[in-house]
């Protein structure tokens, strides 16, 4: 025989009123919440009272999305950053480089302005290597053998001599510079016409002119040019400027020291003098001499004077 069913309501009478009790209490606040709102004041004050500990669960959530969010803005400004040094430098090497070009381009068209005011046969080189010490100043400039480059062509700058090549290769040249020990050029005293040499100085970046007679006439501040003696270097090019005269260690001669006039460690660009032509044939005709042709008779007034016994 089947089980029966068990049934909807237990047979119990209490649990019976149980359930009826409880259904009448649901009814009761259903009907209390419905006009007075009691309900509603309940869940709002139990809200308040559950609130913090929702907060305190959610704590170590909302500490991790803040540590989150705080590492993330700290590592786009370190990148932000880090990209704005990068600007900042960039600019800065533009800034330096565009500076560079205006000099450079200054010294250029000083150059240029000496070669056109001289009308000399030059010949433009740059400055590729540098060799600058106690016992040797040299450069090292672009041109060569093959660019017609001779030994002993004298090298100068915008402001004065700078120095002659010494030595030739294919493509380059070494230039020994003034300043060079073992470098010298005869040299005379624009202010008195006083000829003597200036030799380079040892361990310094300037002149020495070791032999100048005690009774000679120099200064400080007088300029030197080249003399021209031995036919090396052309005449009335600066060399340099005395900044010290003393007597020398032997007594015989008053020794000068002087300032080059060229540039010697911030050339950058410099020019190569090449002989002058010389003038081939015969001199050119002397200009007649005479009055001006303004004051010349005309051919009327020389006829009158032919014949003075005629009237005017």
């Amino acid at each position: 025989m089947a089980q029966d069913s068990p049934p909807l309501f237990s047979a119990s009478v209490a649990g019976t009123l149980r359930l009826i009790f409880y259904l009448a209490l649901a009814l009761v606040l259903m009907v209390l919440d419905h006009r007075n709102g009691w309900m509603w004041r309940l869940r709002y004050t139990a809200a308040v009272v559950v609130e913090p500990v929702y907060r305190l669960a959610g704590l170590p959530a909302a500490g991790a999305r803040a540590l989150g969010v705080a590492f993330a803005d700290r590592q786009a400004l370190t990148e932000q950053n880090q990209r704005l040094r990068e600007d900042l430098l960039l600019a800065n090497a533009k800034l330096n480089r565009m500076a560079a070009v205006a000099e450079q381009n200054e010294r250029l068209k000083e150059l240029l302005a000496t070669q056109k005011s001289l009308g000399l046969k030059v010949q433009l080189a740059r400055v590729v290597g540098v060799d600058l010490g106690a016992e040797r100043n040299r450069l090292v400039i672009n041109l060569g053998a093959r660019d017609k480059v001779r030994v002993g062509q004298p090298v100068i700058d915008a402001h004065g001599l700078l120095g002659q090549v010494v030595e030739t290769l294919p493509t380059t040249a070494v230039v020994m510079l003034v300043t060079d020990p073992s470098h010298a050029v005869p040299v005379t005293v624009e202010r008195t016409g006083l000829r003597t040499v200036a030799y380079g100085a040892r361990g310094s970046a300037q002149l020495s002119l070791p032999t100048v007679p005690m009774a000679a006439d120099i200064k400080v501040g007088d300029r030197l040019l080249t003399s021209g003696l031995g036919g090396r270097f052309p005449p009335g090019f600066p060399v340099g400027t005395v900044i010290g005269v003393a007597p020398a260690a032997n007594g015989l001669f008053q020794e000068a020291r002087a300032r080059p006039s060229a540039d010697v460690y911030r050339s950058d660009d410099v020019l190569l003098l090449h002989e002058q032509a010389e003038p081939a044939g015969p001199p050119a005709p002397a200009a007649n001499e005479g009055p001006p042709a303004e004051l010349a008779p005309t051919p009327a007034s020389s006829a009158a004077a032919a014949q003075p016994g005629q009237a005017p």
